[in-house]
């Protein structure tokens, strides 16, 4: 067992004194043991005490000096830090369930009763804090066994578990996906057949857990896995709408519920932004609503960027995600996405790549790694022409950013110099001006330059009528 190193650290003797001197009788449990055992470090201890857990941590406060207990009597629970260790403290308790609730009722129990109330064997686990048994490995459930063959089980009747808290099936499946685990058939098929129990629970609960999912090495496991159990159809349904292939006349479009996925799992090799990961699953969100057949053509899915950009909102909405500057950058992904690689497709011209750095601003960089993603073909010569081209893309925004620096740009001739050169008011006259100079620079015909720009104004302004004053 690699506990050794973990039992011989500040806290856990500290722990073993305070323990020994209340007389009490505690454990560590769940995660910080699940995870010692994957080799995975943690800071975070649960500690369950049988008896009172708020007085277990205050013993504890006294112990250290610390006074800040955030105390939630409520829940019957106790938080406070040590160190760089965040320590929380719970009585061993029973629970039992309404079908219309996730709040438990709670009463007294002992730590066999606790460890029957975990979701799953591998957060069941327990060590002893008590003098006698300081060190003891608790796993009446087989929880190592299960950590050891990669599967996540429950404790007791899992359509009791998933019943009684529903909110347990996105974790089962949370788990796996973080993991690399497979959750065991019963499971499953317990997950199946309550699926529609995941209603009571939160928006906001259902999306910090699908954040977890989308936040794992291959977020695809758990997404299939939502698929799969009908989880997902309950909370998601643009997702699942994005599933299936139909031909016509010889003509088949790609199923794009797995291309998503793909996608989303090329982009989670490359990077741990949640939000980008989000403009991957969002990226094709409106092809269902946008799908057409066209004779001779075959399947054309137009505009889908731009009718996918205005359904973010209403998506973030629902699912209670961030409707601030993290929905804009998804918002503003989905509706670029097409633009590399539409320049992928052809040479491109420095006003493209001008306007693309000009649209895009600082998410250029994210831009082209969604864009990256998103070549999923199976034709490797088609991936092949494509990623040549795309790096030829990159190389291009690079040399026109450091010619024209028009990323982030600013206009060099701001509203307020063009009324004070021709001496007139707010107008259409100034918007003209201002739009005029901005596509003049896009477009190349002069350089991103004061002078340049100043130069264009007055001659654009001697054809509207305009005079200096």
């Amino acid at each position: 067992m690699p506990f050794d190193e973990v039992l011989e650290s500040t806290v856990f003797k500290m722990l073993k004194k305070v323990v020994e001197k209340e007389n009490c009788e505690a454990y560590v449990i769940g995660g910080f043991v699940r995870d010692t055992l994957l080799g995975r470090e943690g800071k975070d201890l649960d500690i369950v005490a049988v008896g009172d857990g708020i007085a277990l941590a205050n013993a504890v406060a006294q112990e250290i000096g610390n006074t800040n207990v955030a105390i939630f009597k409520t829940f019957g629970t106790a938080m406070l830090h040590f160190e760089e260790w965040e320590l929380e403290f719970v009585g061993a308790r029973k629970e039992s369930y309404s079908p219309d609730s996730r709040k438990p009722s709670v009463t007294k129990g002992s730590l066999r009763d606790d460890q029957l109330r975990r979701d799953f064997t591998i957060n069941a686990m327990a060590l002893a804090l008590s003098k006698n048994d300081f060190g003891n490995f608790i796993d009446p459930f087989y929880g190592l066994e299960d950590l050891e063959k990669k599967i996540i089980r429950t404790p007791t009747d899992p359509e009791i578990t998933y019943s009684d808290d529903p909110l347990r099936m996105l974790r089962a499946i949370r788990f796996a996906s973080q993991l690399n685990f497979k959750i065991d058939k019963l499971s499953i098929q317990a997950i199946e057949k309550m699926s529609d129990r995941i209603s009571i629970i939160s928006e906001e609960r259902i999306s910090i857990e699908l954040n977890k999912i989308i936040l794992s090495p291959k977020p695809s496991i758990g997404f299939k896995l939502l698929f799969d159990t009908g989880l997902l159809q309950m909370f998601f349904p643009e997702m699942v709408d994005l599933y299936g292939t139909e031909e016509r006349d010889g003509h088949m479009h790609k199923d794009n519920f797995y291309h998503t996925l793909e996608v989303l799992d090329n982009v989670a090799r490359t990077s741990d932004n949640l939000w980008l990961r989000w403009a991957a699953i969002l990226h094709d969100i409106a092809k269902p609503a946008t799908k057409r057949f066209v004779p001779e053509i075959g399947w054309t899915f137009h505009g889908h960027e731009d009718r996918g950009a205005r359904m973010v909102p209403s998506i973030f909405k629902r699912l209670k995600l961030p409707l601030d500057a993290k929905m804009k950058y998804v918002q503003k992904l989905v509706a670029l996405h097409l633009r590399p690689i539409a320049l992928t497709k052809e040479e491109a011209t420095d006003s493209a790549i001008r306007r693309l750095l000009f649209d895009a601003g600082d998410d250029i960089d994210d831009l082209m790694t969604l864009c990256k993603s998103d070549i999923t073909s199976k034709n490797e010569a088609k991936v092949k022409r494509y990623l040549a081209n795309y790096e030829k893309v990159k190389k291009k925004l690079v040399e026109v950013e450091q010619n024209d620096r028009v990323r982030n740009w600013q206009p060099p001739i701001s509203g307020e110099l063009i009324m004070e050169t021709f001496g007139i008011e707010p107008s259409r006259a100034v918007g003209t001006i201002k739009n005029a100079i901005k596509e003049a620079i896009l477009d190349g015909e002069i350089h991103n330059s004061y002078d340049e720009a100043f130069t264009f104004m007055l001659n654009l302004g001697k054809k509207l009528g305009l005079k200096p004053v």
